[in-house]
């Protein structure tokens, strides 16, 4: 069967460029390895949407997620998605990091990110009485949504406009016979052609990419998994907004937050930790390394409970006096990162590679956060740079 497009990974970025690439007229497969939509990383996140605050500003992180922030809540109210617009702290516990509240505000409005204020102690206090810190700089904009029924609201639309989403589907091969791509699903099982290709495979994007031929180490797109643990407290603290601490110089994360979900229970994380060979054998299915996993890919995302001292210790930074022995394993998740320990940020890679030999073949590469925020933006993108033959 052919199809004019098929975009590989059903995660919350794959669900959105199918609803809006998705027409009467145009044939468009997503295919998909798990046995429903959204089972990686789109479903073990902090399910936050962001602002826009971090990124560089010549960054599509941070023109994409600015614009999806307004789309995100746009779609939400059109389509009954469950949000809230609860706002963000981002708390200053030393006096180095209030400093650079100010530098964070003015790389936030060059973005475009509305609203930020900045708060003095009292300020803080006064809506936030369980936090701690020397001044905060607060997101009106910032909010939380229930990415499960975000991912169901957007294969609807898709499939609304007569788009297929077929799960158990592993694509195993990728061949290109100067026309079109002829994709192998399970190990030959079937197989279906394509005229456009659009790789949204999170944390498999890379491995994708690597079945047509592309050099994923010479291009810059091999993946270093790295994993985050959540913990949840109970009791918990009773806190309005999400509690963000000053980002770390390493570039690795956020830092160890507090996050709302809309039933208003409170939850920690993530923290970060990349993956070691063995763990990417597993998570990749032996696909990059030599021989098979010695452990199945589910038993990464068992949570670290060693590490509930070092989140005790990192979140009494911002909520003094808080209890370690509150906190219980929640969940885990895995972000798949280009940058790798010690490097500097890195930018969303989304590239159709004409240039190297493969028309048509769209990879999105290290779609990590904030790629739930991005999500209808990035479709968007993807839509006008990319789609020019009106098929």
């Amino acid at each position: 069967m052919t199809f004019d497009v098929i975009i590989i990974g059903a995660g919350v970025v794959g669900l959105a460029i199918a609803q809006k690439l998705a027409r009467r007229d145009r044939k468009l497969a997503v295919l998909e390895k798990h046995d429903r939509f959204g089972q990686e990383t789109s479903s073990r996140n902090s399910e936050v949407i962001h602002a826009g605050i971090y990124y560089p500003r010549d960054f599509l992180k941070s023109r994409l997620c600015v614009e999806g922030n307004r789309l995100l809540y746009a779609w939400c109210r059109e389509h009954n998605v469950p949000h809230a617009a609860v706002g963000k702290l981002i708390v200053a516990t030393t006096a180095e990091e209030a400093a650079s509240l100010e530098t964070i505000q003015a790389s936030a409005r060059q973005n475009g990110a509305p609203g930020l204020e900045l708060l003095g102690k009292k300020q803080l206090l006064s809506i936030e009485p369980e936090v701690s810190a020397l001044a905060a700089l607060l997101s009106p904009t910032t909010g939380i949504i229930d990415s499960h029924c975000l991912m169901q609201s957007l294969l609807l639309a898709a499939e609304d406009k007569g788009a297929l989403l077929s799960c158990r589907a592993k694509v195993t091969a990728i061949s290109f016979d100067g026309a079109g791509y002829d994709l192998e699903i399970n190990n030959g099982e079937y197989r279906i052609q394509g005229k456009t290709i659009v790789n949204s495979a999170g944390l498999h994007a890379d491995q994708i990419a690597a079945l047509t031929g592309i050099d994923i180490d010479a291009r810059g797109y091999r993946l270093k998994p790295c994993k985050g643990n959540y913990f949840s407290a109970s009791p918990a603290p009773r806190l309005r907004r999400l509690i963000y601490p000053v980002p770390m110089k390493n570039n690795v994360g956020l830092g160890i937050h507090a996050t709302l979900d809309l039933t208003g229970r409170v939850r920690f994380g993530p923290d970060s930790r990349y993956l070691d060979k063995e763990e990417i054998l597993c998570l990749t299915d032996g696909q990059n390394g030599n021989g098979p996993p010695r452990k199945s890919a589910l038993s990464l995302y068992k949570v670290d409970e060693d590490h509930k001292e070092a989140f005790g210790n990192a979140i009494r930074k911002y909520l003094p006096g808080f209890d370690t022995e509150t906190l219980h394993p929640d969940m885990s998740g895995i972000r798949p990162k280009v940058q790798g320990p010690g490097d500097l940020v890195m930018d969303f890679i989304i590239r159709e590679e004409g240039n190297c030999g493969y028309p048509g073949f769209i990879n999105l590469i290290g779609i990590e956060s904030p790629g739930l925020t991005s999500c209808l933006a990035i479709a968007g993108y993807i839509d006008d740079t990319f789609i020019k033959d009106g098929k």
